[in-house]
């Protein structure tokens, strides 16, 4: 378990390592980064064969690329279709598609790349997080080698935004089975090295159609787990920036002038995930005991250190449609007792709580396992790897409670998922989904997200806790960083030392 103390209190040698200068060891480095990540990507470099966004932090658009982009501030722009026209009716879409383009192994990328990776996404054996999204493509029609148009079989106000995530790569065929190991995609960067445990690698692809304009020649992700370990290796000048780091760590960076804290929104929703298959957890008056005995004010303090915004449901401030659902499942530690008694539930109801290595999980744990322990549930702390987190909790649904961020804009389309990691299967939601997903009005769309949130807490499907802050602490010369984060990518393409 990690000891707080030692992240908030500096040793001698780290203080030591905090006065050495950098500037010299920054400025004989220009092509070379170092950024931080807390959690190595598993089970391998695709985003279209696993759902950790890591994989995506990694690759999405230094390795792969999409159609659209996905920028810091939420809008989308062009990338490798460059421009696209929306019938009427907001089903169909023709996408001009960039010319003279080439993938890493010298194939070329056109109409056909389009055509087999989007309908490769939606087979029957695809193991894409989303392919929900690419099987309601009716049709994927290649008209000439640089214009594809598809036809889907329902409007989807997002489309464009989804089709810029990690799950809508472009892929080429001959390597597409060997992406894990062997990503081959279209930007700006290759794999060099996987040093399992350790580090990702990528070099500047020289072949790459704007090899001018990326200032970066090498880059090393280096996977530090632990919030003690995060902090000594940025003072030591280890790791050049680290987004999303332990914002346990701010205090000490935000007066050293020799870095820079950036501190960003999010769409991020963090859960006490819940497991609804799981007696006594598919009542629905246990799992309102559970939110009931949970002060989520205290949770953003103990997980994130005040860096959160509290939340009722699976839907964030800021984004369309949000509804405030906070007072629906409020902490109240005598209507937590009393729903277990009228659930008949026999105290202390012992359950799991498995908890994956990002410090707000950990961190979090104990917060909510004091908490519910007041009401006579024993939650029993089990730490996991995060390869373990996804075999065993994501895929094998062997948990009872967890905690995890799910940091997706547009995922409530996860309730409607048969089978999904949670077991919450509902009809009146998935046909409240659908009419979402078909509403072309604005203002009808956004009263049916209000009732979708509401349907969600009143349920109480998962503990809803908070909309982190993420944090990012760099060199203060590192330029270019995404301050707000609508999705987890590090776009290195316009990274420099500055």
């Amino acid at each position: 378990m990690v000891n707080r103390r030692s992240v908030l209190t500096s040793t001698a040698a780290t203080a030591a390592l905090a006065s050495l200068p950098l500037v010299a060891h920054a400025q004989s480095k220009k092509g070379t980064l170092v950024m931080g990540m807390a959690l190595e990507p598993a089970p391998g470099l695709d985003p279209t064969g696993g759902a950790a966004a890591a994989i995506g932090e990694i690759t999405l658009y230094n390795i792969f690329e999409t159609l659209t982009k996905i920028n810091s501030d939420g809008s989308v722009t062009p990338l490798l279709a460059e421009s696209w026209e929306i019938s009427p009716d907001l089903t169909s879409y023709t996408f001009r598609l960039r010319k003279g383009v080439t993938f890493q192994n010298g194939e070329p990328f056109n109409a056909n790349t389009v055509k087999f990776s989007f309908e490769r996404a939606a087979a029957e054996k695809s193991v894409n997080k989303d392919k929900r999204t690419f099987a309601k493509m009716q049709r994927v029609a290649a008209i000439d080698e640089h214009t594809v148009v598809i036809l889907n079989k329902e409007l989807d106000p997002d489309f464009l935004f989804l089709l810029g995530q990690g799950t809508a790569i472009m892929v080429e065929p001959k390597s597409a089975e060997t992406n894990a190991t062997k990503p081959v995609g279209t930007g700006p960067f290759q794999l060099d090295a996987w040093n399992k445990g350790a580090s990702v690698v990528l070099t500047k692809w020289k072949g790459y159609r704007d090899a001018a304009a990326i200032k970066l020649d090498k880059v090393t992700f280096r996977f530090v787990s632990d919030p003690a370990a995060q902090v000594a290796a940025l003072l030591a000048g280890d790791i050049d920036a680290f987004p999303r780091v332990t914002p346990r760590a701010v205090p000490q960076f935000k007066t050293n002038s020799r870095f820079q804290v950036i501190v960003g929104g999010s769409r991020a929703k963090t859960i006490l995930a819940i497991n609804n298959k799981k007696k006594p957890l598919d009542d629905v008056r246990v799992r309102r005991a559970i939110l009931a005995a949970i002060d989520r004010k205290a949770v953003v303090d103990g997980a994130g250190d005040g860096f959160g915004v509290p939340i009722g449901s699976h839907y964030v401030p800021g984004a369309f449609g949000f509804v405030d659902t906070t007072g629906i499942n409020p902490f109240n530690i005598d209507k937590a007792k009393a729903l277990l008694a009228e659930a008949g539930v026999k105290l202390p109801l012992e359950l799991s709580l498995k908890l994956p290595p990002p410090p707000y999980a950990r961190q979090g744990g104990e917060v909510i396992a004091a908490q519910l322990a007041k009401v006579g549930i024993i939650a029993k702390i089990e730490n996991v790897e995060w390869a373990q987190w996804l075999s065993g909790v994501y895929r094998a649904k062997n948990y009872d409670l967890s905690i995890v961020s799910h940091v997706e804009p547009f995922d409530l389309d996860n309730y409607a998922k048969a089978d999904y990691y949670w077991g919450y299967e509902n009809p009146k939601f998935n046909a409240l989904f659908d009419r979402i997903q078909s509403a072309p009005r604005p203002a009808d769309r956004a009263k049916l997200l209000g009732d979708a949130q509401r349907m969600l807490a009143n349920e109480a499907v998962n503990g809803f806790l908070f909309q982190p802050q993420w944090i990012t602490i760099a060199n203060k010369n590192v330029k270019g960083l995404w301050k707000d984060v609508p999705y987890f990518v590090n776009d290195l393409s316009a990274v420099y030392w500055g």
